[in-house]
């Protein structure tokens, strides 16, 4: 067989999220078994991936996702907000609302201190907007039109690099995991989740609803040692 009939494989790791607040004993908005994740990340980070990213939730203070914004009434993890497109009040979203977490310049914003960021070469920054929540490492949900501030660097970067397939890892997995790894999905990247390598912020059967919905959008979810990564380590063969 020819090099040319070798379909191209250069894969990216997307680490999703991994920052203090969201992580046990002490994060603002800890995940459960949210630090579990971090040994498997490493030992993903240390593999031979074309290209290995971080994302961070970078909000300012006030952002329209924490339920401090909201006046009194308004309860972390309860309540909920309608956010509309600043360019098109027409388009809204429901959105969740979350203790105040990743606010810039707080430890709570730093990746997770047992995280092996040596080999991480970029790190994105999402959710810097205060008007809308962007759970996705790629953009907010506003589409009409897209709102420049709530979309990330990321797909340009990966597509600087010629990325193929997107392994994607990190918290929280029925959130910020999902919806990055949908939108991979949608900009053409051939899209995998690493499953021992994510928490939920609903436990167990937060996961297994999203499963169900990766299915649906061409996701897979992988195994670490499965076949799909097994491929990512004969790169270094």
């Amino acid at each position: 067989m020819s090099d040319s009939t070798v379909p191209p494989f250069r894969p990216a790791l997307l680490v999703v999220d991994v920052q203090e607040d969201f992580c046990p004993p002490d994060g603002a908005l800890a995940v459960p078994d949210g630090r579990a994740v971090i040994p498997v990340i490493n030992a993903l980070l240390a593999l031979p991936f074309a290209f290995k990213v971080a994302t961070k939730d970078h909000h300012p203070p006030g952002h329209v996702s924490f339920a401090s914004s909201h006046g009194g009434d308004a309860q972390p993890y309860v309540s909920h907000t309608t956010i509309a497109n600043p360019a098109n009040p027409a388009e809204t979203y429901t959105s969740r609302l979350w203790p105040d977490h990743c606010v810039a310049g707080t430890p709570g914003n730093a990746l997770a201190r047992e995280l092996d960021t040596r080999s991480i070469q970029r790190v994105v920054l999402k959710g810097q907007d205060p008007r809308v929540e962007m759970y996705s490492a790629f953009r907010s949900p506003l589409r009409d039109p897209p709102l420049p501030s709530a979309v990330s660097e990321l797909a340009d970067l990966l597509k600087e690099q010629e990325i193929t397939d997107v392994f994607v890892t990190g918290l929280a997995g029925d959130y910020c995991v999902f919806h990055s790894a949908v939108d991979s999905a949608e900009g053409g990247w051939r899209t995998y989740v690493v499953e021992e390598a994510v928490r939920s912020v609903g436990g167990e059967e937060a996961w297994k609803g999203v499963n169900k919905d990766f299915e649906s959008k061409g996701i897979r979810v992988v195994q670490v040692d499965g076949e799909e990564v097994a491929r990512v380590r004969q790169l270094g063969a």
